[in-house]
């Protein structure tokens, strides 16, 4: 299969145009993925030929943060890209998965809700481990 990123809620054009160029020589496929694909599982979008898609219920299920989930790279290529989105200076994409044998099968949504639960709890660790200002 061949290695993708995909791109979820990248609403400024020029930000995805710059994570795109970023990514570029790194010979990734980058998919941006529309509200209306939310439903399916993240393998399949992904390109997994043994999970199928599923009947669309209509309802979109709009994140309101950027997601990126990286399928089918190894750890060395993951490094890579975040490597490669820092040194463009693209920003920060706080939500960030790699397709694992479980997670493939969830929607977008599903793990769009677990990602922003473990920020969430990083955040106020990290806080708390900071202490008081």
């Amino acid at each position: 299969m061949k290695e993708t990123i995909m791109l979820f809620h990248i609403e400024d054009s020029r930000r995805l145009s710059a994570i795109r160029r970023a990514l570029l020589p790194l010979k990734l496929r980058v998919k941006v993925i529309s509200p209306e694909e939310y439903c399916q599982p993240v393998g399949y979008l992904a390109g997994a030929p043994d999970i199928a898609p599923v009947q669309s219920t209509g309802d979109t299920g709009e994140f309101s943060g950027e997601m990126m989930v990286m399928a089918w790279l190894s750890s060395r290529r993951v490094d890579q890209v975040l490597a490669a989105l820092r040194k463009a200076g693209v920003g920060r994409i706080n939500y960030k998965a790699v397709i694992t044998p479980e997670n493939q099968y969830w929607d977008c949504r599903k793990l769009y809700e677990e990602l922003k639960k473990e920020h969430e709890a990083f955040t106020a660790a990290q806080e708390a481990a900071s202490g008081p200002v």
